[in-house]
């Protein structure tokens, strides 16, 4: 440690890079098919070339032979968003954009100005009336159906409303006979209006402008406008705003109005969008959305008696409708009300349209509430609990070191992710290495260690008990292997449930903290933790429950991203405010005890910044990847062939650095440590290893 905090300038032979054999060409990138990729249930299958993903990266001949898989069995998507499942539903492009702004936390929300706002309530608006007409569902005692051709100006409106206690059919046919008086109003208003834009125009001046007409008269003119809106056909080429968006933007709004400092509360131009378009969406909206955006009646005015009185249907959603009060005033909640929510709702049911018998709306509200309001960390130990409970009892390896790695779920969508080939350098001195994960998660969607993995062959399908197996494996040597896994295999679907939710909450939930230090596999010798974070305040919050897994070390970084990646490139002068690139932040003991067993006094804390060229590299920019897979394997690659470049310094860096502070044996000295991993790429030890684990992966029974 102390070398790493007061570092020595280094030696010429730590700038002079080691001499090697040929570099050996594993892989050779060539075009050589056109195929489309898909990567639904965990299954990569490939479809015609008629469909609309080009891949241009094959492995040859050579390559598949020194794998010994068969050709069958090599996945070449080749960007990941190819690995999206179809079967998600999309969210709508215009909400979501709107979430990215409002729901996110109180010194970081932006908010809208008028023309967004306006555009994101009409897009909420015609989305809802739309799905009403069509006969989706019936929404706050509503259910409206367009009968007949707009232009031919029949129109059948079926009215149910416990204003009128009645069942109504208005009709507005050329001729007046037989009309009612309130008929009889709303047609004169539209004579002479021969095209449902022209109507639909018209329709929306008189909504703004009818607090004098009866109460009967306002709601037969709404519900014909919002059908005439609907004929307009704004919503085409759109998605439907799903029932988790309609949770999520309203919870980010009442919770903006509640809780949060007065610049980022309801900008002038939302509450002007707000007042035009709430007497309209009060009357369409489902009862759990008005409960969202108007929890105590005492944001919106009108229809601000749903709130109060909403308690939800089903014990399960009462107890998350109780919970979300309290978290939509701005508050938090303690570890048994978290763990009861999270048993009662978790996992997901979307398959069959249920979510354990809770909206999606009120979820994704307390989802992304919980997150905006910034997790406490009894808040936090309980979404892990909701892990471990899953789990039950971890199997226990025989190995002397494990060090589990928690990269965002997410993925990269820009910068070289080098944890994977990381983990192969250090597994070549019995440093094994652990990696959990899914293969596409939302929001980044971006590269992630399983699609790399997949597109090389290996098997990913891979259990606990397997896991522990390889770890043990002393086929090649001691410690080879690592692995990732699918979170869903093994949590009984809790990951992968969500991630459509996730998706449509456009922001990462608390889930996203407590994911990264889950232990699916302990070790008989010591442990130690690594997770990713980019917002400041999450650093101590991953450390504590670091802590609380009994881990001999633990290490926060700020990598590129927000993934585990330290850079080598100079911090820019125009680089965002708060925590640079590069900090590290945790603890190690300094005995074999564990965590769980220490005074704080055998426990050595540390934060630093990792300034690369004071160790011997030079500053250069990261190898861009842009979401593509292909290009991520092959700087990869490229680097474990001893192939020296800037991929091959970020490799050699996150190595010697993570052994350094992490206490492992033999990287007392930060120099040496970084020795050490140069020499297990430059042997070829690291790339062999990478192979062999691809090979042996498929063995797993």
């Amino acid at each position: 440690m102390r070398a790493l905090l007061s570092p020595e300038p280094p030696s010429i032979s730590y700038l002079t890079p080691t001499r090697t054999t040929k570099p050996r060409s594993i892989f050779h990138w060539k075009i050589q098919t056109s195929l489309r990729f898909s990567a639904g249930n965990g299954n990569c299958s490939i479809r015609p070339r008629s469909m609309c993903l080009n891949v241009k990266s094959a492995l040859d001949s050579a390559t598949i032979d020194q794998l010994g898989l068969p050709e069958s069995e090599i996945r070449n998507p080749s960007v990941s968003p190819s690995y999206r499942s179809w079967k998600l539903p999309k969210p709508n492009q215009t909400v979501l954009d709107a979430q990215a702004r409002v729901c996110t936390g109180p010194t970081q929300t932006k908010p809208l100005g008028e023309e967004q706002a306006l555009k994101v309530l009409d897009t909420i608006l015609r989305s809802v009336a739309y799905s009403q007409m069509l006969g989706l569902g019936s929404m706050n005692g509503f259910q409206l159906f367009k009968v007949l051709d707009p232009s031919s100006w029949y129109w059948c409106i079926y009215v149910l409303s416990s204003h009128f206690n009645c069942f109504e059919v208005l009709r507005f046919p050329r001729s007046e006979k037989k009309m009612s008086k309130e008929e009889q109003e709303i047609s004169l208003q539209y004579k002479g209006k021969d095209k449902p834009e022209d109507a639909a125009k018209c329709a929306e001046r008189k909504m703004l402008d009818r607090k004098s007409m009866p109460l009967k008269t306002q709601t037969a003119l709404s519900l014909l406008s919002l059908s005439l809106f609907s004929a307009k056909g704004e919503l085409k080429d759109q998605e439907e705003v799903s029932k988790a968006q309609l949770g999520a933007f309203f919870a980010g709004m009442t919770i903006r109005a509640n809780a949060f400092p007065e610049a980022t509360q309801w900008s002038d131009g939302e509450r002007c969008a707000m007042n035009k378009f709430w007497p309209l969406l009060v009357r369409v909206l489902p009862p759990d959305v008005l409960f969202i955006a108007d929890p105590e009646g005492s944001i919106m005015g009108i229809g601000g008696s749903a709130g109060p009185h909403y308690v939800g249907n089903g014990p399960s959603e009462m107890r998350l409708v109780g919970a979300l009060r309290e978290v939509l005033a701005g508050g938090h909640l303690g570890y048994e009300e978290v763990q009861g929510v999270l048993r009662d709702v978790l996992p997901l049911k979307l398959e069959d349209k249920k979510s354990a018998g809770v909206s999606e709306s009120l979820l994704s509200a307390f989802l992304i509430g919980q997150r905006m309001n910034r997790e406490t960390d009894r808040e936090l130990k309980a979404y892990c609990l909701a892990f471990d409970d899953e789990l039950g009892s971890q199997p226990v390896a025989d190995v002397r070191s494990l060090t589990h790695y928690g990269e965002p779920y997410d993925g990269n969508t820009r910068y070289f992710r080098s944890t994977l080939f990381v983990a192969a350098v250090r597994s070549c001195y019995s440093e094994s290495c652990l990696l959990h994960g899914v293969e596409w998660m939302p929001p980044k969607g971006g590269i992630t260690e399983e699609q790399m993995l997949k597109f090389m062959g290996a098997n990913t399908q891979l259990s606990p008990l397997q896991a522990k197996k390889l770890l043990e494996d002393d086929e090649e040597l001691v410690n080879l292997f690592w692995f990732r896994i699918k979170a869903s295999n093994i949590t009984k679907g809790q990951q992968h449930s969500i991630i459509g939710l996730r998706e449509h909450i456009k922001k990462r939930p608390p889930l996203a903290t407590s994911e990264k230090v889950q232990q699916l596999v302990r070790a008989q010798g010591r442990e130690a933790i690594i997770a990713g974070f980019f917002h400041e305040g999450y650093e101590e919050p991953l450390l504590m429950l670091m802590r609380r897994r009994g881990v001999h070390s633990g290490l926060v970084v700020k990598g590129e991203e927000g993934a585990l990646s330290m850079t080598t490139k100079l911090r820019s002068v125009n680089a965002s405010k708060g925590l640079p690139v590069n900090y590290c932040s945790g603890f190690r003991s300094l005995s074999a005890t564990s965590a769980l067993e220490l005074d704080g006094v055998s426990r050595e804390n540390f934060n630093i910044v990792i300034n690369a060229k004071d160790y011997g590299f030079e500053p250069t920019d990261t190898p861009r990847t842009d979401r593509s897979v292909s290009r991520n394997i092959e700087l990869g690659l490229a680097a474990l062939r001893g192939e020296k470049g800037p991929a091959y310094d970020r490799i050699v860096l996150n190595a010697g650095i993570a052994d350094h502070l992490l206490g492992c044996d033999g990287a007392e000295d930060i120099f040496s440590a970084l020795d050490r991993a140069r020499e297990a790429i430059d042997s070829g030890k690291a790339l062999d290893r990478l192979l062999n684990y691809i090979k042996i992966s498929h063995k797993m029974k």
